[in-house]
């Protein structure tokens, strides 16, 4: 099973060999503390390190330039203490969505602040060398403009990788599509190591729900969720006991192609009856209230499988309209907990990102990967 953690809380261990470890966990505190900063002390008793290691790992980072003080905070007794806070600026990092027919790129700071942003459209079927060649000169062109001229990519100091977010399914360690549904001649494609090659910086890849997963994990939904993403597709990113759940091949989440009516209407992927086929169906006649009754049978079925705290839903179909949405499945979930004998049933929200949260979890990919040690991205 392949998982990423995407919340903090776990203890440093005082050791040479894990210096990157107990750094990325000191960024982490110093990231949740805010402008308002974390003591020496504070961040001794939360992660477990001695104070003199705290005093090694922060004066490193300070010489670095990731953090600095923030002033002094008063204590209990003996002289106030010296409050560090993390420096947003000191590193930067790309978040791409890769649409089947839309292209949306964010820059965040370390603190997951979105300093600048561009959209434009996309044809994710025009094959590889055209797609790149439009997500080089977005990327590129936003980083310029918003961290100042310069030549190579790699050489904006600050800038730390650039993260992909698309349709799956795919294999999000090595960086290589599978059959991306509706678009055959992207399999087999590796498209991290092609875009690295091309960006000259690291690129991380995943799935589109996953990578809002990530982002949304970060952000405080902590627990258990599910988020559901209907845009020009369906799908699932799931986050189990605080970690992306990905599954033994890296495929879980294909929330949309779940068959829940045998002979149901053909779906791209080649079943019949498969949810997204519903729910697109359903949508393109404008019948939203069906769409959202849909969508509210399988996030059932999702809880009746991971009993989880709470469905998420955005895509830009499911934000264009939010209310239906949010009725259709809340009244889903609802009927099912009545049936099971519960209270109430699971919390049903939008998240609060809006469309920018798969770009933005893009982002957090890679500031989790190469800062904060939230694992692979």
């Amino acid at each position: 099973m392949s998982e990423d953690r995407v919340n903090s809380g776990r203890a440093g261990a005082n050791l040479g060999a894990v210096r990157s470890h107990n750094s990325a966990l000191v960024l982490g505190l110093l990231r949740g503390a805010g402008a308002e900063g974390i003591s020496r002390l504070e961040v001794a008793e939360r992660t477990g390190l001695t104070p003199q290691a705290v005093s090694k790992i922060t004066g490193r980072l300070r010489e670095t330039g990731l953090a600095a003080e923030a002033g002094r905070r008063a204590s209990t007794g003996g002289k106030p203490r010296t409050v560090l806070r993390l420096v947003p600026e000191a590193g930067h990092a790309v978040g791409v969505q890769l649409d089947r027919d839309a292209l949306r790129v964010v820059l965040v700071r370390l603190d997951g602040a979105v300093v600048g942003e561009r959209r434009g459209e996309l044809d994710l079927g025009a094959g590889a060398e055209a797609v790149l060649g439009v997500v080089v000169e977005a990327v590129t062109g936003l980083v310029r403009s918003c961290l100042g001229p310069f030549g190579e990519l790699a050489e904006a100091g600050s800038l730390l990788g650039v993260g992909v977010a698309l349709p799956g399914p795919l294999d999000h360690v090595r960086g290589v599509l599978h059959r991306v549904t509706g678009f055959p001649g992207w399999d087999g494609f590796p498209l991290r190591d092609a875009l690295g090659d091309r960006l000259g910086v690291p690129v991380v890849v995943d799935k589109d729900t996953n990578a809002a997963a990530v982002g949304l994990g970060v952000g405080g939904a902590g627990g258990s969720f599910a988020y559901l993403h209907l845009g020009t597709g369906l799908g699932a990113g799931l986050v189990i006991g605080g970690r992306v759940h990905r599954g033994a091949r890296t495929g879980a989440g294909e929330f949309g192609h779940q068959v829940v009516q045998l002979d149901g209407p053909r779906c791209e992927c080649g079943d019949r009856g498969c949810l997204e086929a519903l729910c697109l169906s359903a949508v393109a006649r404008g019948e939203t209230e069906r769409a959202a009754r849909v969508l509210g049978v399988g996030a059932g079925n999702l809880v009746g499988l991971l009993d989880i705290d709470r469905v998420l839903l955005g895509g830009r179909t499911v934000l264009a309209d939010p209310e239906p949405f949010i009725r259709g499945v809340s009244a889903e979930l609802d009927a099912r907990a009545r049936r099971e004998g519960l209270r109430e049933g699971v919390a049903v929200d939008v998240v609060r990102q809006g469309e920018r949260v798969v770009a933005e979890g893009a982002a957090e990919m890679v500031l989790g990967a190469r800062v904060f040690g939230r694992g692979e991205g």
